[in-house]
């Protein structure tokens, strides 16, 4: 579905034209609104002007002139760097401009850099998503939107165009939090699962029948239903979301709670048990992986 246009809206700036960004710029081109889309790769800007964008190599340059800015990087310390450090964004920007961070940015961070912001008469969404590649192509990612009631409604005709659900989750920063934690819970699932499959194999349960068994019942979750078959058990381990970046969101769930001083056990575990994955795997590995490394450290605790 074709989200309508605000009559009132201006240029866009979508910053990061990585494996999320370049999709979801996309469908706000598709949607009727004037991007001008900015990132390093040459191949990737053109991919995007392919599709009717202007692009530019410099985030400065393509930030020149727009009413919104969308960022979607790597993490919020590169966010910041891009928007307030040298050769800064928001020093193109004229006050009122609103900046919609959709990385998978640190909450804390998020508010330390909306007050930097507000200083300069700008305003900031925090808005990552959920659904990975597929769903940024489609349309259909969930985005969960944190920031002043107003800010959020006037980014609003931009997340309809990239997602089907867009959740008001709180202040801002609350986007991020709710990001965090949403990947918490679903690599838990999936560790789980992961580990079921395991225990079950070795004896003698047939792992696919397993999965099947869990969803259709109480242990059913995202992971059971669209990761074991079509990226684990396959052997394709290529769902398109990296290890790394599970690892980074890990850590932002676990951090957020030793910041409100909270003991949080579970995020603390996974996110050292991810961290061990990443450091064994590498930085290219796929998420799903995450089952041959529960596989490798069950089988070195066989009796040989």
């Amino acid at each position: 579905m074709t989200a309508t246009v605000s009559g009132d809206t201006g240029p866009v700036a979508f910053i990061g034209l990585g494996m999320m960004g370049r999709p979801m710029a996309e469908r706000l081109v598709a949607a009727g609104f004037d991007v001008r889309g900015a990132d390093m790769a040459a191949e990737a800007r053109q991919a995007l002007a392919d599709k009717g964008a202007v692009v530019f190599d410099s985030a400065r340059a393509a930030a020149d002139g727009c009413d919104i800015v969308v960022t979607m990087l790597p993490d919020g310390s590169v966010v910041r760097e891009v928007l307030l450090g040298e050769g800064a964004v928001a020093t193109c920007l004229k006050p009122g401009v609103l900046v919609i961070d959709m990385s998978s940015s640190a909450p804390m961070g998020t508010r330390l850099l909306g007050a930097g912001l507000l200083e300069r008469g700008l305003a900031l969404v925090d808005a990552p998503v959920s659904g990975g590649v597929a769903r940024a192509r489609d349309g259909s990612l969930c985005i969960m939107a944190g920031g002043r009631q107003a800010d959020v409604a006037r980014a609003q005709p931009l997340l309809d165009a990239m997602g089907a659900t867009v959740i008001h989750a709180g202040p801002l920063g609350c986007g991020h939090a709710a990001k965090a934690l949403n990947n918490y819970v679903s690599a838990a699932g999936l560790a789980a699962a992961c580990e079921a499959t395991l225990i079950g194999e070795a004896f003698g349960v047939d792992p696919g029948t397993l999965v099947d068994i869990l969803n259709a019942s109480t242990g059913r979750n995202n992971s059971t239903e669209v990761k074991l078959k079509p990226h684990i058990l396959s052997g394709s381990f290529a769902s398109g979301f990296a290890m790394a970046l599970m690892a980074k969101d890990l850590h932002t769930a676990s951090d957020l709670a030793k910041e409100l001083g909270m003991t949080a056990c579970g995020a603390e575990q996974a996110a050292a048990l991810w961290s061990a994955a990443l450091a064994d795997l590498g930085q290219g590995a796929d998420h799903t992986l995450i089952h041959t490394f529960l596989n490798k450290r069950a089988q070195s605790r066989k009796p040989v």
